[in-house]
């Protein structure tokens, strides 16, 4: 008997359509994924359908010395930021054999108790909101509308900037930036320290945001050896091994490290001072994987997310800027 050989091949079908709150799991997983998002670093306003006015309350003094008749003894300016997420969207396409092998051995799981996706669909839009959360941590710092870049929203180096030139950070709080290194880096995070206001500093939710430039240069100053380093074996004297990824101060202040935020820069500012807007349960939400096999006889998949994000920050004079 002749043995035929079977070449078997896998119907993978990649048409799936989300729109509005369903497609916002999906939108969740892409924006809400980004670095300085993920690890606590911002203020989500998660269900922004178009704008939302962030208010600012300003008082000045308000006790006095007592007496029988009422007067008032304060003033009161209320002022206001306005969030307003920007439409954005992926056009992407992929061809399946790229990725067939890949999600047929996830679909087997590792072990015991491994989830994977059912569906090549979710394994796709896996793959693409890993690169969505990437390009918004770039955007929430380095965002930039203006710079002929259709796939960004203006981001906190922006905004900030242009609150500084406009004086609503006083100039103590605007501290001039210089090229980071590890001889001056401890130097550098003082500067911003010692520039925040003494209302502010020792707030539980006060962080000192650096790129990852500086926080390598930071690492490398505390770990000793030499003349860009603390003493002869740097922190508890076990030289370059003595940071584990764990959590950074100075002088007081907690260190939030961010992968999107340009090399020397730095700001100093409470997490509940900065917004990151999105509308995951926009009607407008959109998550699609279009297999074009029917159409043009291809392998290709077209895969299509339409989505919204924008960052603000609610009270100026309460941030300081290294820049």
């Amino acid at each position: 008997m002749k043995k035929r050989n079977v070449n078997l091949t896998t119907d993978v079908v990649v048409n799936s359509s989300y729109s509005g709150e369903f497609a916002g799991q999906y939108i969740a997983a892409s924006l809400l994924s980004a670095s300085t998002i993920d690890d606590g670093g911002l203020t989500v306003k998660a269900n922004i359908a178009f704008k939302e006015v962030i208010k600012k309350l300003v008082t000045t003094s308000l006790v006095t010395a007592a007496g029988c008749d009422f007067v008032p003894t304060s003033d009161i300016t209320l002022t206001e930021r306005i969030i307003e997420p920007k439409e954005l969207m992926v056009n992407l396409q992929l061809c399946t054999l790229s990725f067939t092998k890949d999600w047929e051995a996830q679909s087997m799981g590792y072990g015991l108790g491994q989830t994977m996706p059912p569906k090549f669909s979710d394994f796709l839009i896996a793959h693409v909101a890993a690169e969505v959360a990437q390009n918004t941590e770039l955007n929430i710092w380095q965002g930039d509308t203006a710079a002929g870049t259709n796939n960004s929203f203006d981001g906190f180096e922006k905004l900030i900037a242009a609150s500084a030139a406009a004086a609503e950070i006083p100039a103590a709080q605007q501290v001039t930036a210089t090229t980071l290194t590890s001889a001056n880096i401890i130097d550098e995070l003082s500067k911003v320290v010692d520039a925040i206001p003494a209302t502010l500093y020792g707030k539980e939710d006060l962080f000192l945001y650096i790129p990852t430039q500086a926080a390598k240069l930071y690492v490398q100053a505390l770990g000793g050896f030499g003349a860009n380093g603390l003493g002869a074996n740097g922190v508890a004297n076990m030289g370059t091994q003595w940071w584990n990824n764990g959590s950074l101060t100075v002088n007081g202040v907690k260190i939030f490290v961010c992968p999107g935020m340009s090399n020397n820069k730095m700001y100093a500012a409470q997490r509940s001072n900065l917004y990151f807007g999105c509308g995951l349960l926009n009607s407008q939400n959109e998550v699609k994987t279009l297999s074009m096999s029917d159409l043009d006889g291809s392998s290709n998949v077209r895969i299509i997310m339409r989505f919204t994000s924008a960052v603000q920050f609610g009270i100026a004079s309460d941030i300081v800027s290294y820049a």
